[in-house]
């Protein structure tokens, strides 16, 4: 999730699959160094991590495995999603300084400088973040602060589409997010665990990314190997904190873009799906 003191800056647009994917499905096979270079001749991918390709524990993720045993193992990869600004549109950067009347950079200097994150780490509650949301304490319509914010909740283009076909390939998903309380106003809302679980959120953790020991401790408690994880964020630095412990990082900036890096590591999905095309297609 960007950070609420950082915008980020990013791009969306609808998908639009460029590539085969059972061509890529051999990409499972390739060495680091091959990915490396595809991926540098591309100028619409930009994947961060250590990938190894996932040797034997990724060859399952079209349902066999590489000792040709067992095909209802475990699908891999795993998938770890950021919410805010990757599936979600984040009100916070537009809707809320226009709920308070104010420029983005006033209500940054007004707004306490740690409270959000005390809320998204769970230390404190609804009430302490009303009273405390600004630095001078002034009264805030609290009930019409949630309302901006559902009011602003959306898909990112292109998203959900990305997340149906997923589904339907049976990939197991998890949100990976720093969120206080209030995913449940994004699930009330979008109902995203149709698609995924909210497993990893700061607030129920008490971690935020990106915090080495967060990822760790999704791994401990997913049981697989760093390598059998993909990890989908909008922040660059905690893409480059998956990598750090081991897990491949994907940088997303679009859902088209992000569709190309799956196929890339040779995910199966089927782009000639009628869910998965442009609307001028």
């Amino acid at each position: 999730m960007a950070s609420l003191f950082n915008p980020p800056v990013a791009s969306f647009s609808p998908i639009r699959p460029s590539l085969n994917p059972s061509k890529m499905a051999s990409n499972f096979n390739l060495n680091h160094t091959l990915l490396r270079r595809s991926i540098t001749s591309n100028d619409n991918t930009d994947i961060i991590g250590d990938t190894k390709l996932f040797s034997s524990s990724l060859s399952m993720a079209t349902g066999g495995s590489s000792d040709g045993g067992d095909k209802t193992s475990r699908k891999l990869p795993v998938l770890l999603f950021d919410i805010m600004d990757t599936l979600v549109r984040d009100p916070f950067y537009d809707d809320v300084p226009a709920f308070f009347r104010m420029p983005m950079e006033e209500l940054l200097e007004l707004k306490h400088p740690t409270v959000w994150i005390e809320f998204e780490k769970g230390l404190i509650d609804e009430a302490e973040l009303e009273k405390r949301f600004f630095k001078d304490e002034r009264a805030i319509d609290f009930q019409g602060l949630k309302n901006c914010m559902i009011s602003g909740y959306s898909y990112l283009e292109g998203v959900e589409e990305l997340l149906i076909a997923l589904k339907e390939k049976n990939y197991e998903m998890h949100a990976f997010t720093n969120y206080p309380i209030w995913y449940e106003m994004i699930e009330e809302k979008l109902k995203i665990s149709k698609y995924l679980s909210w497993t990893f959120c700061s607030c129920k953790n008490g971690k935020r990314k990106p915090d080495p020991e967060f990822y760790l401790e999704a791994l401990r408690h997913l049981k697989v190997e760093p390598a059998s994880c993909i990890f989908i964020d909008d922040r660059k630095k905690n893409v480059e904190a998956a990598k750090e412990v081991g897990i491949i990082g994907l940088h997303f900036r679009s859902a088209d873009l992000l569709l190309q890096d799956l196929c890339l590591l040779g995910l199966d999905i089927s782009p000639d799906r009628s869910c998965l095309k442009s609307p001028s297609t």
